[in-house]
């Protein structure tokens, strides 16, 4: 068989596909899931905080000789500054539990609506089919 038609049969198989699809959509919902953290429940954050700006708030460990207050983030960075940027940490913890919710919630839907099929029922086990066999053999 070569390695066309090899790749061929690998791509045709469903689960590939299945997992294209899933990872087209997740990164769509990535999008959307990332647009409500940073539109719409960061400024809420930052409002309470007292910075507009949540994701830009650092911590300047070294380095910091030519870092001056009210500078950015990038540009502390870019002087060479060692920053612990925790604001942009939370932004993406924020984002991923968000993410994690969300996805929990349409699993749960999806649950509910498709449940699981049920388990088939166990044969006998080992045992049983050789005490079987046994007194099958004995008659």
């Amino acid at each position: 068989m070569g390695m066309i038609s090899e790749f061929k049969d690998f791509v045709n198989k469903g689960n590939v596909m299945d997992l294209a699809v899933g990872v087209i959509i997740g990164g769509a919902f990535g999008k959307i899931v990332t647009a409500l953290t940073d539109d719409i429940i960061m400024p809420v954050i930052a409002a309470v905080v007292g910075n507009t700006d949540f994701s830009a708030n650092y911590l300047v460990l070294g380095g910091g000789d030519k870092v001056t207050e009210g500078m950015s983030l990038e540009a502390a960075r870019a002087a060479g500054a060692n920053v612990l940027a925790w604001g942009d940490m939370i932004s993406v913890v924020i984002n991923f539990l968000i993410l994690a919710f969300v996805i929990f919630q349409l699993v749960k839907f999806a649950n509910r609506i498709n449940p699981p099929a049920p388990a088939a029922p166990a044969g006998p086990s080992e045992v049983e089919l050789l005490t079987e066999i046994r007194d099958a053999l004995k008659k």
